[in-house]
C-alpha cells in the first residue's frame, strides 16, 4: 500500500508498479481533488481508496509505504503491530540503491546544500545519482522517521532549531528524528556537523566518523574572511561567493567539507563556490527601488530560518522591513521578535498567523502592520522603509493558507516589488542634442532680447536722455548681487 498520493507517492506507485507488484493507493483526498495522479495511478493498475483511511483497506497487506506530508494515523501503528513493515519512500528507494549514499539534513539549507555539493561531485567527473557513482540526497524529518535499513556513506545534519511542532510532542521528538540519518553508520562511513552545536554530537548512537563545519573549531571554516579547509589547503574569500548571508557561508562549509570527504580535488570544489548563485526564493536579490533593496526568503518558513535571513543581512547600512506570516508550525516567535528589536524598522504581516505574530511583537519598538494581501504587504513596507534599509520577505511560516506553495508566494513577492518598480519616477538621463532644435532655440532667445533693449532703449531716452539707463541700472545690480552671494 502506498499511502498519500502526492508527487512522491506517485513515484512509488510508479517504481513498484514496473516491478510487478499489487499496490494500493490510500489518499484521505477524492478523486476530483486528486486529479491526474489518480487516474495515472489506476492506469498503472493501482486499486484507489480515496475519501479517508477504513481498517479494512489496511488489512492483508505486505508493505506500507507513507508518504512524508501523511500525519500519524492509528492505522498505521495498527499495522505495524501485526507486523506489517511501514517505510517511508526514501527507505524503499535505498533498499534497491547500490551506489553509496550522500543524506542531507537540517531544519534549514537542505537544498542549497545539495545543490551546492552535486556540481561538485560532477565537476571530478564522478555522475551524481548515477549506478555505480554516488546518490546525494536531501531528507525531512518526515521521510527519516520511517527508515531501518538505509545507511548514508556521508550524513550531513546542517542544524535543528524548532519547527513542525505542529507534527511533533516536542522539540526533542522532532530532533530525534533528525538523527536517524546516522543510523547504522560504521567507522568508515562520515557524521558531519557543524561545530558549534555540541549538543547534536549527543544525537549520535551509531559509529560513523565524526567531523565539524564552520565555527571556530571545523575542519572548513571562515578564517579572516577567507572559507578555508584546513586540511586540504582549500582558500576561497567569502567575497568571491555570490550566495548572500552568513547562514549560506556555513552551507558552503558544509558542502566544501562533504565533497573532500569524497576525493573531489581542492580547484573542482572552489570553482563551484564561486559560481553557484544560490537557489530561488533563498535569500534572493530581486531589485532595488528608491534606495530600497527587496529580498525574496520566501523558503524562509519557519522561525530559525528568518532569523538566520535577518543575521546573513546585517550589519548593513540600514534596517530590516520584514514581511511575514502564513500558516504557524507551533514554535515560539519570541527569537525573531528579539532579533527585530535590534536589526529592523517594522513588520508587516499576513496570514492566518498574523494574530499570533502581533502578540508576540507587542511592546516592540518596531512598527507594526497588518496586510490583506502579498501586495498590499509591499506596498506597506515600502512606505515603512527609507533609503538605505531592506525589506526582506521571510515568513517564519508555511505558505498553505494564501498560496500553493512557498515558491509561489516568492513570485507573487517578486511581482510586486516590480509592479513597485514600473510606477517608481526614475530620474531623467540624457540624451543627445537636438542641433537644429537648440539653434532655433537660440535664435529666439538672440531676437527677444533685441527687442526688449530696442522698447526699454526708447522708453528710457524719452524718461532719462539716456537709452542705456537700463541696460547700466541691470548690469550695477547684477555685479552687486554677485558680490554679496560670494
Amino acid at each position: 500500500m502506498v499511502v498519500g498520493l502526492g508527487e512522491s507517492g506517485l513515484a512509488v506507485v510508479r517504481f513498484m508498479a514496473g516491478r510487478g507488484a499489487r499496490v494500493v493507493v490510500n489518499d484521505q483526498r477524492d478523486r476530483d481533488a486528486l486529479g491526474a495522479a489518480a487516474t495515472e495511478a489506476e492506469e498503472l493498475g493501482a486499486q484507489l481508496v480515496l475519501g479517508g483511511h477504513p481498517d479494512s483497506a489496511f488489512e492483508d497487506l505486505e508493505l506500507i509505504v507513507v508518504s512524508p506530508g501523511v500525519p500519524p494515523l492509528a492505522q498505521l501503528d495498527r499495522a505495524e503491530q501485526h507486523g506489517v513493515p511501514v517505510i517511508s519512500e526514501i527507505e524503499l528507494a535505498a533498499r534497491f540503491i547500490e551506489a553509496p549514499i550522500v543524506a542531507i539534513t537540517g531544519t534549514n539549507g537542505k537544498s542549497t546544500v545539495t545543490n551546492l555539493g552535486r556540481p561538485m561531485i560532477e565537476a571530478a567527473g564522478t555522475d551524481a545519482g548515477a549506478k555505480g557513482g554516488l546518490v546525494i540526497v536531501e531528507l525531512s524529518s518526515f521521510q527519516l522517521e520511517r527508515v531501518s535499513q538505509m545507511k548514508a556513506h556521508v550524513a550531513i545534519l546542517l542544524n535543528i532549531t524548532p519547527d513542525h511542532l505542529d507534527r511533533y510532542p516536542s522539540f526533542e521528538a522532532y530532533a530525534a528524528a533528525k538523527a536517524r540519518i546516522f543510523e547504522r553508520q560504521d567507522a568508515d562511513d562520515f557524521a558531519v556537523l557543524p561545530a558549534d552545536a555540541a549538543d547534536l554530537r549527543e544525537l549520535i548512537e551509531d559509529d560513523g566518523t565524526v567531523v565539524l563545519f564552520g565555527g571556530r573549531a571545523g575542519d572548513v571554516r571562515v578564517v579572516d574572511g577567507v572559507l578555508a579547509d584546513l586540511q586540504s589547503g582549500l582558500r576561497v574569500p567569502v567575497d568571491e561567493l555570490r550566495i548572500r548571508g552568513s547562514h549560506n557561508v556555513s552551507n558552503a562549509c558544509a558542502a566544501a567539507l562533504a565533497a573532500r570527504l569524497l576525493g573531489v580535488r581542492d580547484d573542482d570544489i572552489a570553482s563551484v563556490l564561486r559560481e553557484f548563485r544560490g537557489l530561488a526564493h533563498r535569500t534572493q536579490y530581486v531589485r532595488s527601488v528608491d534606495g530600497v533593496e527587496y529580498i525574496d526568503d520566501s523558503k524562509a518558513t519557519n522561525v530559525g530560518a528568518a532569523v538566520a535571513s535577518i543575521d546573513g543581512l546585517t550589519p548593513s547600512k540600514g534596517k530590516i522591513v520584514l514581511i511575514a506570516g502564513g500558516v504557524d508550525k507551533g514554535g515560539s516567535y519570541q527569537p525573531l521578535q528579539q532579533r527585530m528589536s535590534k536589526e529592523g524598522r517594522a513588520v508587516v504581516v499576513l496570514g492566518e498567523a498574523a494574530s499570533l505574530l502581533e502578540r508576540a511583537f507587542a511592546g516592540s519598538a518596531v512598527e507594526f502592520r497588518h496586510a490583506s494581501s502579498m501586495s498590499d504587504a509591499v506596498t506597506h513596507a515600502a512606505a515603512l522603509a527609507r533609503p538605505g534599509d531592506t525589506v526582506l520577505l521571510a515568513p517564519a511560516c508555511s505558505s498553505f493558507d494564501m498560496f500553493r506553495s512557498y515558491a509561489e508566494r516568492g513570485d507573487r513577492f517578486q511581482r510586486a516589488v516590480e509592479t513597485r518598480a514600473s510606477k517608481s519616477i526614475a530620474p531623467l538621463e540624457p540624451g543627445p542634442v537636438d542641433v537644429t532644435l537648440a539653434a532655433t532655440l537660440v535664435g529666439l532667445i538672440a531676437f527677444g532680447v533685441v527687442m526688449v533693449y530696442s522698447a526699454s532703449a526708447v522708453y528710457a531716452n524719452n524718461m532719462f536722455g539716456d537709452g542705456h539707463h537700463f541696460v547700466v541700472r541691470q548690469t550695477i545690480l547684477a555685479a552687486a548681487a554677485f558680490v554679496v552671494s560670494c
